[in-house]
């Protein structure tokens, strides 16, 4: 009995000097603002690692985050854990497979165009899956799932502000004017000084986040008083039928619509439409998921 005790004893003190190796070594590279996608990496993860070594004193967490930050200096191909990689809860992972294909079909393009966000987006995939396997502390299952979809809704904004702008200077090129494309871009304003804020969805999903409520709720404190009628409009990616798509529209058009009635909006107020496939932001072949696109416009009429 006593041998066997001595060797989970042993094996214990292997795990844990090995946990605390990566973490000592991490601990040793000076902090220092990030300028690229490795250097955010590196950044995000380390933040991680601290965190779950010095406060939560989870070595296996500060380990898996301490590797990741090292192998960041050696290579900018690092990508969240695969799905399989967690014992997630099954009424909890699919959620979670939505938000890793999510990061997964845009990671190319945000390498260039958001690489802060796409680091951020990465290890918060981590944090959150990691949370939801642990699966007790909710406000960190939370706090993990709220960055990453921050970080998300970012670098989709990017992404169809970088399409609106090489569909606008494609149009100059060629004497040509296409004022639809030019209204669908991802800012406060768009080039028609139109008051717009862009709300995204999961695929195939209409129920909203906090994050995407919060973000309502910031654009009526900040515009609400100059609108007097809003227009809700739905839009999808083109994965699925034109059919199903115009219903998934509208049906995403109407849920924005009840917060806003939620939030003080008078109903009369409040117009809704679904596009379905029509106008998208990034453009795609058909039967193509692209997040960018699964979003609905909040827009001031008047």
């Amino acid at each position: 009995m006593k041998s066997k005790l001595s060797l989970l004893f042993i094996s214990l003190l292997i795990f844990l000097g090995g946990c605390s190796a990566s973490y000592k070594q991490l601990s040793k590279i000076e902090n220092k603002e990030p300028k690229n996608f490795q250097e955010h990496l590196l950044s995000e993860y380390k933040k991680r690692a601290s965190f779950e070594a010095e406060e939560m004193h989870d070595w296996n967490s500060a380990k898996l985050y301490s590797e990741k930050a090292l192998k960041s200096v050696e290579t900018d191909e690092i990508y969240p854990e695969e799905i399989s990689y967690w014992k997630i809860p099954e009424k909890n992972i699919n959620e979670i497979k939505i938000a890793y294909d999510s990061l997964m079909t845009i990671y190319k393009d945000a390498k260039t165009i958001d690489p802060f966000n796409l680091a951020r987006a990465i290890s918060s995939l981590d944090c959150w899956s990691e949370q939801q396997e642990e699966n007790w502390q909710t406000w960190d299952i939370n706090s993990c799932k709220n960055d990453f979809l921050n970080a998300m809704h970012n670098i989709y904004e990017k992404i169809s502000t970088k399409e609106n702008k090489q569909e606008t200077s494609n149009n100059k090129d060629n004497n040509l004017e296409n004022k639809t494309k030019n209204e669908i871009t991802i800012v406060t304003k768009n080039e028609n000084k139109e008051l717009m804020q862009i709300i995204y969805f999961d695929f195939d999903k209409f129920n909203l986040s906090k994050v995407s409520k919060d973000k309502i709720k910031k654009f009526l404190n900040n515009y609400g008083s100059v609108i007097n009628e809003y227009l809700v409009v739905g839009h999808t990616d083109t994965k699925g039928t034109n059919k199903y798509n115009l219903s998934l529209s509208i049906k995403r058009a109407e849920v924005v619509k009840e917060i806003l009635i939620n939030y003080g909006i008078n109903q009369s107020s409040i117009k809704i439409l679904g596009k379905g496939e029509e106008s998208l932001a990034v453009d795609t072949p058909d039967d193509t998921k692209q997040p960018a696109n699964r979003r609905v416009e909040i827009k001031k009429t008047n």
